[in-house]
């Protein structure tokens, strides 16, 4: 396509930056390859990516999907808590994933403005609900193990009266940019849909929406992560003072010191770069960036629906035998170690 070419752009696309390319305002990424935001071998190989991301995604979340319907011991409060984790993961390696995935094939989204809307919410609606399943797992960790409650019991009725809120929560952080407060737009290499944090257009007010993000969806769940888990360290540190000739306290208390050091990484890891990214082009408009930058935090975010399940199902001894087991690969020897390991770190809660 020559560069002096025109084309009506839709409402619903913004370039935020200015490039070298002729006319680059009226290239829309719904209707022609975005060659000019890199070379075709850096878009096939995000292609690769994604497609890798969509697979894997979707397998690793079908399993432990499977598992917990078939296996009824899987089935307690903490992992109906993962498997709401597993379902919102499924979300978005399905829409996703697995569209960006063809889009980075093609160089420009191909399902064009309606699809972008669509793929932008399913997207960030799994994503919050993935966000906020992981401060519940937090919260429901520091309720069972530090007893703040005195002899509180958490049961699976709470577990789903949390899942159910944290749909609630990812509704209300999701739909707004439906309904006109902010927008769903190409973002990054223009071949997956998102949040507008581009623009300072008074129409959308997407500076406050950016904002409310930041603070409802990352602040708020990543305070909550943090007070938890180190409440929960401070437990299993006591416990393990008080008893310091028992190894297998100690034993305890160093599983849970990595166990919370990798939650917490994975869970910064996962928004931190998108939540930062997207505060600092809020904070410094006009400022000229990559778009490279822009296109990274999508992925990693993306990337969630994989590193989230091997961190809080695969790592969790009892949901790895049964599905070793559902794949003819494991007689359910460590069925055995996993009840022990429960019964430790159990023990360092207050009686």
């Amino acid at each position: 396509m020559k560069h002096g070419r025109t084309m009506e752009l839709p409402e619903d696309f913004w370039v935020p930056i200015p490039l070298e390319t002729d006319n680059i305002t009226t290239l829309s990424p719904f209707f022609v390859p975005q060659d000019h935001l890199g070379g075709r071998g850096l878009f096939y190989g995000m292609a690769a990516f994604m497609a890798v991301l969509s697979v894997a995604g979707i397998s690793i979340n079908v399993l432990t999907i499977a598992c917990t319907a078939k296996y009824k011991k899987l089935r307690s409060h903490l992992n109906f808590i993962l498997l709401n984790l597993a379902v919102a993961n499924l979300l978005v390696s399905f829409f996703g994933s697995s569209i960006a995935a063809i889009s980075f094939a093609c160089r420009y989204f191909v399902f064009g403005p309606l699809a972008c809307k669509i793929e932008g919410f399913t997207a960030t609606l799994g994503g919050m609900v993935s966000l906020w399943s992981l401060a519940v797992v937090a919260f429901e960790r520091w309720l069972v193990i530090c007893k703040p409650l005195g002899n509180f019991i958490f049961k699976p009725d709470h577990a789903v009266a949390c899942c159910v809120l944290t749909w609630i929560f990812a509704l209300i952080a999701s739909v707004p940019p439906l309904v006109g407060w902010s927008r769903y737009i190409p973002e990054g290499f223009q071949c997956a849909c998102g949040p507008d944090w581009y623009t300072t257009d008074n129409k959308y007010n997407n500076e406050s929406y950016v904002m409310f993000l930041f603070g409802f969806c990352f602040a708020v769940p990543f305070s909550t992560i943090c007070f938890c888990y180190s409440q929960l360290l401070f437990t299993v540190k006591s416990a393990a003072k008080a008893q310091a000739e028992s190894a297998s306290t100690q034993k305890a208390e160093k599983e849970v010191t990595r166990m919370v050091i990798v939650m917490v990484l994975g869970f910064l890891v996962c928004y931190l770069p998108y939540a930062s990214f997207a505060l600092w082009v809020v904070n410094n408009r006009g400022q000229a960036f990559d778009l490279r930058l822009a296109t990274v935090p999508s992925c990693l975010s993306k990337a969630s629906t994989v590193y989230n399940p091997v961190i809080y199902v695969l790592l969790n001894k009892q949901f790895r035998t049964c599905m070793l087991q559902m794949l003819g690969m494991g007689s359910g020897e460590e069925e055995s170690s996993s009840t022990q390991s429960v019964t430790e770190v159990s023990k360092v809660g207050p009686a």
